[in-house]
């Protein structure tokens, strides 16, 4: 049994992506478009946004500094008072390889405000707004995108692993709050995908896959109506049995699998 609503039609379908300039928010927001959703997208970068919309007639920029909560706030009312949003999508994110002996706090709290409290900052803007949609009849969707890096500590993810895990939790306590009231809540879970972000990695990223697979394992994802959306199962089912395995085992196996 599906956890959530399927979402298939995005005709017509308001969508708000934030953190969309590049990599998977913008192949999610591509790929709605051409399926006839109204997107709007939110980023820090403008130039970025606003060539988005300039190749996608009918979609609209917010240009936004998710750690700004007020900004995020004015974001929210000034969308909401346009018509009602049926999806909000997490998708910004920020990540540096670190490890203990090169421990940078400033890093790690950048961390902290750009995965999380960003996260939190767009959550508390959207939710009165997704209730009211659900109030009114209609079956909002809330997804916050996260990564396999959340699921145990891995070596280099010092600074983001902490912050995916802290976002994987609030997702299912959303769950556990909104589905009674009718709103759609998942998360993403992607393995390795190209973009600016992975690039800093000097390893080599098995199953990687292009944004446009990953935006396309999302949109499969969330018309299958799941609570969790990870890909590419090749590589994410192999994680998932790790994390079932005692802490003896488990820490063997990452030193020799990564030498770290």
């Amino acid at each position: 049994m599906s956890l959530n609503p399927s979402l298939t039609d995005w005709r017509g379908k308001r969508v708000w992506l934030v953190g969309a300039s590049s990599g998977i928010g913008l192949a999610v927001a591509e790929q709605l478009h051409a399926r006839g959703a109204r997107v709007i997208v939110s980023a820090r970068q403008q130039p970025l946004l606003q060539a988005f919309v300039e190749a996608h007639p009918g979609s609209e920029a917010v240009a936004l500094d998710v750690t700004d909560a007020q900004a995020v706030r004015e974001a929210a009312v000034g969308l909401r008072s346009e018509g009602p949003l049926d999806l909000v999508c997490y998708c910004a994110g920020h990540y540096r390889p670190m490890r203990a002996d090169s421990l940078a706090l400033p890093e790690l709290l950048k961390h902290q405000q750009v995965n999380l409290t960003g996260a939190l900052h767009v959550v508390a803007a959207v939710v009165p707004g997704l209730l009211e949609s659900a109030r009114a009849g209609r079956a909002p969707h809330l997804s916050l995108v996260a990564s396999v890096a959340g699921w145990r500590g891995l070596p280099q993810g010092l600074a983001y692993g902490p912050t995916k895990a802290a976002l994987i939790n609030l997702a299912e306590t959303l769950f556990l709050d909104l589905r009674p009231h009718g709103i759609g809540v998942s998360i993403v879970n992607p393995g390795f995908v190209d973009t600016p972000l992975t690039r800093q990695n000097d390893f080599a990223m098995p199953a990687l896959l292009t944004p446009a697979q990953a935006a396309d394992a999302m949109l499969r994802g969330w018309a299958r109506g799941g609570f969790e959306v990870h890909f590419p199962r090749r590589f994410t089912c192999w994680l998932k049995l790790l994390r079932v395995l005692p802490y003896r085992w488990y820490f063997a196996l990452v030193h020799r699998m990564t030498g770290l």
